[in-house]
């Protein structure tokens, strides 16, 4: 990963990526007694490696166009090109490789299936750095290679990630919401949170990339933090399933306390870094797409609901027990086996402090101002090619652009605790909701009852857990921008 960020080299930053790749595929079935984490491995490694040969083949055109691998040669002899076939096909294969790692939709059906088998360490670095790793990839191959004078136009490429990016986070929340297996749960989060990442990122400006690094920075430790808490519960009851463990929390209130700062960090709430990160982005995104700030809002609520309601049901055991809702489409999450095979110990005290050191970690990066600075001196250093490549070529450096501001301000704390509290009153509907005997409850139940069994239904059946199914979704989604 450290190698991968720093490469100046695009086939080195290939290499590096590969390798960390290879590595995570071995950790995923890492229990390889049992059948489903080598079938996840599998599905991991052949997406992703089918992505890789799509990136590689894109950096050969790109060396047959040029005759350079590195990032600043390359920005300077495709700066003399005006945009062609070649250029373009090669830049889609590059980021198709990259938007794989990343999860981004329709290419993301890898990471449940990973994520629900891999042992929680290796989930903790899964989703908090190594998918958003993909989308910093995918944002440095264009600012360095194809922003040029004659490169892809921002218009154009903001549209497509924009879009791209949007639908990953409906898609992940709406998913998200639907899980009952906590590691998928929390699994499709990322997804969602994902495509926030990609949404701020896309708006190719210092402001979005300097929020979107607050937003990673904070999501990593809570993410890591809300694994680490599933894994403690993986290892006293052998199960992750919220319906199966419902009431059986109940002591634990320090793992419970440690799940619910989670659930409510993940949706925003002030002043963890994930609610600040959340908040630049979204200012810097509405001068753009004045309807951007509702869609954070709603998938932020969202993700934060779903932990919030197993919260609910798992340590407090409020509400009734939940029913199941689409036979044979429910993951359960019951009858794992304990990672550390002895259910009966006490719970050692680093499975506790390192949650608690990750959300800690967190609301620094909302409380400490000069996180933020530091995090906006970055992001114009990282949009700023022209000053990059003299940098690497010994050229004259430009005047640098100015640093964005990255604190809270009036319109981010409100959104922030709108997305919070949006994310308890979905959170208390979907635990007391079934037991309030109301005829506005039976209809809106009637109604969301309609709506998933005609939208709901056919998007889990989409991810099938087929390899099949998902090698064509790639190859659909791939050649659909050449054609």
């Amino acid at each position: 990963m450290c190698g991968f960020a720093l490469t100046g080299d695009l086939f080195d930053a290939f290499v590096f990526f590969e390798l960390m790749g290879a590595v995570a595929y071995a950790l995923t079935g890492y229990r390889v007694e049992d059948p489903r984490p080598v079938q996840g491995a599998l599905v991991f490694g052949v997406i992703n490696s089918l992505g890789a040969y799509c990136s590689l083949l894109g950096i050969g055109m790109l060396y047959a166009r040029t005759g350079e691998l590195g990032l600043a040669q390359l920005g300077a002899q495709l700066a003399g090109h005006r945009p062609d076939a070649l250029l373009g096909v090669a830049f889609v294969l590059v980021v198709t490789g990259l938007l794989v790692k990343a999860a981004v939709v329709p290419f993301h059906f890898w990471l449940p299936d990973a994520h629900a088998v891999a042992p929680t360490p290796v989930c903790m670095l899964l989703s908090g750095v190594m998918v958003e790793l993909a989308v910093y990839g995918t944002l440095r191959v264009y600012w360095l290679v194809f922003s040029g004078p004659h490169g892809i136009t921002h218009t154009h490429l903001r549209l497509a990630l924009v879009t791209a990016g949007v639908l990953t986070a409906v898609v992940g929340a709406v998913m998200c919401w639907q899980q009952r297996h906590l590691k998928r749960m929390l699994a499709y989060s990322t997804v969602g949170h994902v495509g926030l990442f990609l949404t701020g990122a896309a708006l190719l400006t210092p402001a979005g990339v300097a929020g979107v690094a607050l937003y990673v920075l904070a999501h990593a430790g809570v993410k890591a933090a809300l694994f680490a808490t599933t894994g403690v519960l993986l290892d006293r009851y052998g199960s992750v399933d919220e319906h199966g463990l419902y009431r059986r929390g109940r002591d634990l209130p320090l793992v419970g306390l440690l799940f619910t700062l989670g659930g409510l960090a993940l949706a925003g709430l002030p002043p963890f870094g994930t609610g600040l990160g959340k908040a630049v982005t979204e200012h810097a995104g509405e001068e753009l797409f004045g309807w951007l700030p509702a869609v954070f809002v709603l998938v932020s609520a969202t993700t934060g609901a779903a932990v919030l309601r197993a919260t609910a049901r798992i340590f407090a055991g409020a509400g009734p027990r939940p029913r199941e809702r689409y036979k044979g489409l429910e993951i359960t999450g019951s009858g794992e086996e304990p990672e550390i095979r002895d259910p009966r110990r006490r719970i050692p005290v680093p499975m506790l402090v390192v949650p608690a050191v990750l959300l800690c970690g967190a609301l620094t990066v909302g409380l400490v101002p000069a996180v933020g600075r530091s995090l906006a001196l970055a992001a114009r250093q990282f949009t700023d090619r022209t000053a990059y490549a003299a940098a690497v070529l010994g050229r004259t450096a430009p005047p640098r652009t100015p640093v964005p501001d990255t604190g809270w301000t009036a319109q981010g704390l409100y959104l922030a605790f709108a997305s919070v509290a949006l994310a308890l009153f979905l959170a208390a509907g979907a635990v007391w909701g079934p037991a309030l005997r109301s005829p506005v409850v039976a209809r809106l139940g009637a109604a969301a009852h309609a709506v998933g069994r005609r939208v709901i239904v056919p998007l889990r059946r989409l991810h099938s857990g087929h390899l099949g199914d998902y090698v064509t979704w790639l190859l659909v989604v791939m050649t659909a921008p050449t054609l």
